[in-house]
């Protein structure tokens, strides 16, 4: 355990820090830690701090920065977050109007995660809940070239799919028309989850050469009910100077924006939370998030978690400023959600 006067001084380091975005020295220290302690005390209480792994000396200044020990250690002792209660959902409203729109569940989630990046100025993330009940409105099929149709599918919610098919057999525009009028007289108004089934057992009316293209319609239509993240702001993190100095960490945190994979399973974890989890760099077991934080929060619909949402930025973040943003956000999509 740290002594008394270890915690005040790594405590005013990381606030400084935090404020400052600069190595904090010795002078520093004293000035704003209130201790009444000589400069040598406090070079000896930072060297034992840095031999913990709470600090470290970048090579081009005296001073020090915290490591993600450090604000690790900073965050479950001194953060003063500002109850969820106290932030202003109505402020936040007013200063986004049409944010988190009740009317369009989709609309809604993709909006939490704008939201939440021009709250923060970092990556707003979204784990969109699966869509298992998505009902279909309308269905078509478009000739590109030969053999690769582009398939279109409407949502009773208004959202629009486009896939790109490849068949076994050059088909002609009425061909396609026929199999369009098929799905459509067999699978309006019903969800995705149910799809397959229904219109296997009438495939029986089609020619032969018409089976092959269902089939891959229906693979394509039904293999999206999974989870999906979604990244707003991601422009954002390339401001920040303590990412932007590593290119090459830069392009990797890129790549794991695009694959989503691993971030996913990231997000998941955090549906099964109590309320706002926070990662801080290696804690989220992905590498390019060793230099972010990355704060979670599960939102509900009805009461039941559905899915997560969070922000991903540099490890030196204003906590005490960005966990209420995630909490009160989580809460606004909810109830966007039970009152779709």
């Amino acid at each position: 355990m740290l002594s008394e006067r270890a915690q005040i001084l790594l405590r005013t380091l990381v606030e400084r820090y935090i404020a400052d975005g600069q190595p904090v020295g010795s002078k520093a220290l004293t000035h704003y830690s209130g201790l009444d302690v000589s400069s040598a005390t406090i070079r000896n209480v930072m060297a034992d701090l840095e031999a913990l792994g709470f600090v470290a000396s970048p090579h081009t200044s005296a001073g020090r920065i915290p490591t993600a020990r450090g604000y690790r250690f900073f965050v479950n002792h001194f953060l003063a977050v500002t109850p969820p209660e106290r932030l202003s959902t109505d402020d936040i409203l007013r200063a986004h109007p049409g944010s988190l729109l009740s009317d369009n569940p989709q609309r809604a989630v993709m909006s939490a995660s704008q939201l939440l990046s021009q709250l923060t100025n970092f990556a707003g993330v979204v784990l969109a809940p699966k869509r298992q009940d998505v009902r279909l409105k309308q269905v078509e099929f478009l000739k590109l070239s030969d053999k690769r149709v582009l398939l279109i599918l409407v949502t009773t919610d208004g959202d629009v799919q486009n896939r790109i098919l490849h068949t076994e057999t050059d088909l002609d525009p009425a061909q396609l028309l026929e199999a369009s009028n098929f799905l459509n007289a067999h699978c309006a108004g019903r969800t995705l989850g149910s799809l397959r089934g229904t219109v296997e057992a009438e495939m029986h009316q089609l020619r032969g050469e018409l089976v092959g293209l269902l089939n891959a319609a229906l693979a394509q239509s039904t293999g999206d009910q999974g989870e999906t993240v979604l990244i707003s702001g991601e422009h954002h993190l390339l401001g920040s100077a303590e990412l932007a100095a590593n290119m090459n960490r830069l392009k990797q945190l890129f790549e794991l924006f695009e694959r989503k994979a691993a971030l996913l399973q990231l997000l998941e974890s955090g549906c099964a939370a109590d309320g706002v989890q926070i990662f801080i760099g290696g804690e989220s077991g992905l590498a390019p998030l060793d230099e972010c934080s990355v704060i979670t929060a599960p939102y509900h619909v009805d009461g039941q978690v559905v899915g997560t949402l969070g922000v991903i930025g540099p490890t030196r973040m204003a906590y005490e400023r960005v966990i209420p943003i995630v909490d009160v956000t989580a809460r606004l999509l909810s109830n966007a959600l039970s009152l779709s």
